[in-house]
Order: structure tokens, then C-alpha cells, then sequence
């Protein structure tokens, strides 16, 4: 590979400056006992604003995750304390690298902060980050056979034990990388892939990440040793000989393939029959002409915070992406008495991992059968064009593009009046709200009721007084234009589902 400074290069922080590689550890160590090594993750917020407010609720779920609890029964300490062996319990350190064409070194700088969030999301010690500059990633090793070698040698004198990769790997350029880092080499997909393994709860969500994580690791399975050897049959021993060992078998991979494929077609089952159950719901909410608000944005904007504000629902709000990947669904009601519903949704990301996506189809339909969409976006991110771009073209895939779109800019305590002049000219109609002050929480409210669908009927009728049950229905989930009070009942005018409509015919004047 060429090495000229023309054709690639590594980011300047990441060159060897001559000390020795001694001194360089034990620095980077007494660096990492106070800060991260990397730098600011940009997609995460400073810790003096990451508190979650009162409107929050208790948090029980996550007081649970950070808990460390002990289990009773489980000590082995021995009498001779000579004899036990003491280890230092410590998180995985972990390098960064991606490559980049000519032009673009501010978004792939933002790229791979955004992937040092990811890595620490999923509970690891970001040493150092790199970038190549070349057209297209090499189809060997991804950065080229010579970088490959300097990202060896810095990756030995940090001490790290593993390198991520800012893009999907090919099962091969995996493997020749690994060979010349001589450690684990993982890409984006996978750290996604681990952190939603770690915060799904529901049944349905965990089948959805397990299917998803099967479907990543198909292509990608490797055999050592006897494990790619043919499957003897007949009366034969471990050796291999005699009667029945003649022949193509199975191998053992081509076994665990088998398997694989066989477990994926049963998780699919599984979710699909979660399906009736979802739609039952929804078709109970049509029915009673239930609008539905969902909420979605990219991950760690403040979706659930803003559900927090405006329902007082409770649902876990932490500092990481990908908190919260079970769609939670709240009621609320207008200032005039309609009821409808929000819902959380599952946050996104740039470069989402396709298999996520077909994966958690069903919970994204809460976006695609949406009556009206808040699209959080976090005023304080460096770069909000790409998240709204990254979170449309995901809605898009789902069947929500024609639905009634509002634009929130969450977090805007954190922006001053020059930032909110610049996402104005993005997003002209956009509301400027924050989840942990309140600002703009009133004006978004107003928005979402005045967005809401009215029912398809409308229909005068004289109500009978002992028929008060038509009137509570039509406060409930009609919308009342006028009523008075008449000798023969109640004279209402309004607008209700189909359902109701039936109902109020018989006095329709």
C-alpha cells in the first residue's frame, strides 16, 4: 500500500511522538482514572445537565440498572489469605479507527465521537481515536496493510484489547485486520448490536434483538481446527476411522448454520405472534377514535424526557444511547377534554444496522400508524441537519413520511440565541422546548392539540337527558362544537367516530 502523506493519513493526535512506549502507558493509565482519553462524546450530555428533573418520576428502572447487589451464599474466601489471588475488575479498552473520503473530515470526526458514545454506552474505555483519508475503504484490511501495522503498534502501546471499526466490516476484512492487530477487531454494527442486547426488557424486544444479532453473525461464522471437519457417521470414533467416515458429511459449521437459520425462523414466529395483540389494541383505538401522538428522534435527543413532561409517565431517562428500546404508550388528554395517546419509540442513529431495523418492523409501526409525529431533535448537537435527515429517511422506510410531522429542538437551555437563529433557518415551524426546564412545553402541547384529527362525522342530535352516557361519550372521544339544553334533552353538535355516530342517529335532528 502506498503510505504517502497525499494518499492517507492518520489524525495527528494518533502519531508517535519518540517517547518511549513505557512512559505512554503508564500516562494514558493515570489519564484514564479521572477523564476519558478520547474526548467529549459529543452525543452524550455534559454530566452537570444529564440529571433527570422532577417530571421524571421515581426512575425506579434506573436506580435497578446502576444497582450493584449482592448475592447471598456465593463467597469463597479462605482461611489462608496467601492463598487467594487478587484481580483488578476492569472495563474493555477499545481503539477507534474509520476511514474517510477528501472533503468530509468534519462529519467523520462527528462520526466517530458519536461511535466513542456508542462504545461507552456499552461499557467501555474509549483510548484513542484515528482516521484514515482515502477514496474507499481497502476491500483487505479496511485502512490498508501499512496502516494496518501502525494501528498495531499504537494499539500495543496503549494497552487496548480491542479495535471498532466506524463502518460494517466484511467477514474478511475482519479477519486480515485481526490478523495484523493481533486483537479483536468489531465494527459499528456490532457495539449497536450489543448495546440493545443490554437494555432490551420486554419479550419482544429481546426476541427482536436476538434475531437481529443472528442475522448479523450468519455470514460471519469461523471455524478453527477440527471445527470445520467433516461429521463422521456409523460406528466411528473420535478418531475419524472406519465404516461411515467416508464421504462429504456435514462440517461443523455448515451444523451451526443449520442451527442458526433454524432459530431465526423460530423467532420470527414468535414476533409475528406478538401481532395480533398490537393490532387488537390499535383497532380498539380506531374504533373509539383514539388519536395517536409517537415520538421519535435520534437517540439521546430527549424523547423520553419530553414523554416525562408531558404525561408525567415516569419511564426511564439516562444519559446513553439506546436507554429505552420498548415503545411505552401513555394517555393524555386535550385542554378540551378529547383523549389521545403518546408514544415513546425507539431512538435512532446514523448508519442503523439494517438488521435492526427489519427487526424492530413491528414496534417502528407505532411510528408508521401514527395520527401526528413529534420529531425530537437535541438543539445542542453538533450536527442536527444529519439527524434529521438520518431519522427521516428511517420514518420513510416504515410508511411515515405523509404523516403530520412536528419539529421539536429538545434541550434548549443548552443553545444560545445564535444556535437557535441557525436551527430556525433549518426548521422554520420548529418549537425550541426543554424537557429539564420547561420552556415551550405549553406552546407544544397547544401544537399537538391543534394538529389532532377530528372524528369523521359530524352530527347534530337531541340527546335524552337519561341517556347522559352519549353526552360523557361524545366529551370523551368526539370533539363538541356546541351543546344546550332543551324540554326534550340535549342539543349537541359535534364531531365523533363511526361507532358513536351509530349510536346518536336515532335523535339525530
Amino acid at each position: 500500500m502506498n503510505n504517502t502523506p497525499n494518499d492517507d493519513r492518520f489524525d495527528d493526535a494518533a502519531e508517535f511522538d519518540g517517547t518511549d512506549p513505557v512512559e505512554r502507558v503508564l500516562a494514558n493509565a493515570d489519564a484514564r482514572s479521572g477523564v476519558r482519553v478520547f474526548g467529549a462524546a459529543q452525543a452524550l450530555q455534559d454530566d452537570a445537565t444529564a440529571g433527570h428533573g422532577s417530571a421524571d418520576g421515581e426512575q425506579w428502572d434506573l436506580e435497578e440498572r446502576h444497582a450493584l447487589r449482592r448475592v447471598a451464599g456465593l463467597s469463597t474466601e479462605l482461611e489462608d489469605v496467601t492463598e487467594v489471588e487478587y484481580r483488578q475488575l476492569r472495563l474493555e479498552n477499545v481503539v477507534l479507527v474509520g476511514v474517510y473520503p477528501q472533503g468530509s473530515a468534519e462529519e467523520a470526526e462527528n462520526s466517530l465521537r458519536e461511535l466513542s458514545a456508542l462504545a461507552e454506552t456499552a461499557g467501555a474505555i474509549v483510548l484513542d481515536g484515528l482516521l484514515q483519508r482515502r477514496p474507499h475503504p481497502d476491500p483487505a484490511t479496511y485502512i490498508g496493510r501499512g496502516k494496518a501495522q501502525e494501528l498495531r503498534d499504537i494499539v500495543a502501546a496503549l494497552g487496548a484489547d480491542t479495535v471498532i471499526a466506524d463502518s460494517e466490516l466484511a467477514p474478511s476484512q475482519r479477519r486480515a485486520l485481526e490478523d495484523v492487530v493481533k486483537v479483536k477487531v468489531i465494527d459499528r454494527t456490532t457495539v449497536i448490536l450489543d448495546i440493545f442486547s443490554q437494555h432490551a426488557k420486554s419479550r419482544e424486544g429481546k426476541a427482536q434483538v436476538e434475531l437481529a444479532q443472528l442475522e448479523y453473525l450468519l455470514p460471519r461464522l469461523r471455524g478453527w481446527g477440527d471445527s470445520m471437519s467433516r461429521q463422521a457417521g456409523g460406528q466411528v470414533g473420535a478418531g475419524g476411522a472406519g465404516m461411515g467416515s467416508r464421504g462429504p458429511g456435514e462440517t461443523k459449521i455448515e451444523l451451526d448454520r443449520r442451527r442458526i437459520r433454524t432459530k431465526m425462523a423460530l423467532l420470527r414466529k414468535q414476533i409475528a405472534d406478538f401481532k395480533p395483540a398490537r393490532e387488537a389494541k390499535r383497532a380498539e383505538r380506531r374504533r373509539n377514535t383514539i388519536p395517536s401522538v409517537a415520538i421519535a428522534g435520534y437517540t439521546n435527543a430527549g424523547k423520553s424526557s419530553l414523554l416525562n413532561k408531558l404525561t408525567g409517565a415516569g419511564v426511564l431517562v439516562e444519559n446513553a444511547l439506546f436507554a429505552t428500546l420498548d415503545a411505552t404508550t401513555r394517555r393524555s388528554e386535550t385542554a378540551d377534554g378529547r383523549i389521545f395517546t403518546l408514544t415513546d419509540t425507539v431512538g435512532f442513529v446514523r448508519n442503523l444496522p439494517h438488521q435492526l431495523v427489519e427487526a424492530f418492523r413491528s414496534t417502528l409501526e407505532e411510528v408508521g400508524d401514527a395520527d401526528v409525529i413529534l420529531h425530537v431533535v437535541d438543539a445542542a448537537h453538533p450536527d442536527p441537519a444529519a439527524q434529521l435527515q438520518t431519522v427521516r429517511d428511517v420514518m420513510a422506510d416504515v410508511g411515515a413520511r405523509d404523516a403530520h410531522e412536528i419539529v421539536v429542538f429538545n434541550k434548549a437551555d443548552l443553545v444560545d440565541d445564535d444556535t437557535r437563529l441557525v436551527l430556525r433557518g433549518l426548521q422554520p415551524q420548529a418549537f425550541f422546548v426543554s424537557s429539564r426546564t420547561g420552556e415551550g412545553i405549553a406552546e407544544l402541547r397547544a401544537a399537538v392539540e391543534a394538529a389532532l384529527p377530528l372524528p369523521a362525522v359530524e352530527i347534530t342530535a337531541v340527546v335524552p337527558y337519561d341517556r347522559g352516557d352519549l353526552v360523557s361519550a361524545i366529551h370523551e372521544t368526539g370533539f363538541l362544537l356546541s351543546s344546550e339544553h332543551q324540554e326534550a334533552g340535549t342539543l349537541v353538535h359535534a364531531h365523533v367516530g363511526e361507532r358513536l355516530a351509530a349510536e346518536l342517529r336515532p335523535y339525530a335532528v
